[in-house]
């Protein structure tokens, strides 16, 4: 039985990833957590009642805090997915992303050397440390070709920027100090528990509220959309198999035009909601988002090749999954939903 400390484990990606490691291995595992607006304890049912779970209201910045968790809970794994992931907020407050991106990542990778300097030889052999990073830190694709691992970093947005930071941090704890680091990029995720300000969940939060779908441009801009539980399989097949140094890209094969993922959760929601449909008729062209990348696609073929991870979902698959979670779990969004957002427009600048 090891100790796996997950930190973003309220999050949306954080939690799937607690909720898998629960249900299906026998790991402890410590949720590190600072609780801001997208994470929610209410993301774990279940979770307080199982004594292989430890929960630790946490700012990853507090190096004094994390290093007294490492001293408490003695990890055999680290995967870091605490990070401020929204690009239109990133644009209006960039300051926060900063400091929990890139400050953030650098106390975490103190103390997690600190804690790997520890332990005996033995135990170091098997500790890691993965770090969840994004495919927005390569920058925007033209219409063809798609990113890989030797891909070069041209960020675009102060999220893929700070981002972008943490990544050549982590690689630099390891080439300097030989931490047995492990680093991910991914492409767009979605699925159940995701905090309604992305497009998928905002998508069908306003279809369900009958208010209009606001889609940036044209709606032309490409996305490479990954299952959240394609991913977290993922992570925990590079905990496991991945080799200190290397990167592994994320991906789920899944290119689609905004415009068109709308006009599939609509033709969903006319399907699976069929309440003063059609819902196509909600969609609204708004004013794009400054220095909108205009498509991402990840080439996934070296965690195939090399570690045997595949994708399980399709997009259809995975959309309707979604759809359907957020039909039946509505009580779930209106309690997470604080008075600081309710589905407003972000991303304008400061000054709007």
């Amino acid at each position: 039985m090891a100790t796996w400390l997950v930190t973003g484990g309220a999050g949306f990606i954080g939690s799937a990833l607690v909720r898998m490691l629960l249900d299906e291995t026998s790991h402890r595992v410590v949720n590190v957590d600072k609780l801001t607006y997208a994470g929610n304890l209410e993301s774990l049912p279940g979770a307080d009642g199982n004594s292989r779970y430890s929960f630790e209201h946490l700012d990853i910045c507090d190096a004094a805090a994390m290093r007294d968790c490492f001293q408490r809970h003695r990890p055999d794994t680290v995967i870091h997915l605490a990070a401020e992931s929204h690009v239109d907020r990133s644009i209006d407050g960039p300051g926060v992303f900063i400091q929990t991106n890139v400050v953030g990542t650098f106390v975490l990778l103190q103390e997690s050397l600190r804690h790997y300097r520890s332990l005996a030889h033995s135990a170091q052999s098997g500790f890691r440390f993965v770090h969840v990073s994004t495919d927005e830190v390569f920058g925007s694709l033209g219409s063809d070709g798609r990113f890989t691992e030797d891909t070069r970093y041209a960020p675009k947005s102060p999220y893929s920027a700070s981002k972008a930071g943490s990544d050549h941090l982590v690689r630099a704890w390891h080439h300097t100090y030989g931490l047995p680091t492990v680093t991910t990029n991914c492409s767009n995720n979605y699925g159940p528990y995701q905090f309604p300000e992305k497009l998928i969940p905002l998508t069908i939060q306003n279809a369900l509220a009958k208010k209009p779908l606001p889609v940036y441009g044209a709606g032309e801009n490409v996305r490479d959309w990954l299952f959240v539980n394609d991913h977290t399989r993922a992570l925990l097949t590079v905990a496991e198999r991945g080799v200190p140094g290397e990167t592994y890209n994320v991906g789920g094969d899944n290119e689609w035009r905004n415009i068109d993922v709308v006009r599939r959760i609509c033709a969903l929601m006319d399907e699976l909601d069929p309440h003063d449909v059609p819902h196509e008729r909600l969609i609204a062209f708004v004013t794009d988002r400054p220095g909108h990348d205009a498509r991402y696609a990840i080439d996934a073929t070296k965690i195939t090749r090399e570690l045997g991870w595949a994708a399980r979902e399709t997009f259809d698959t995975g959309l309707r999954k979604t759809v359907q979670w957020y039909l039946d779990n509505q009580e779930w969004t209106a309690r997470v939903q604080s008075g600081a957002y309710q589905g407003q427009r972000l991303g304008l600048g400061a000054d709007a």
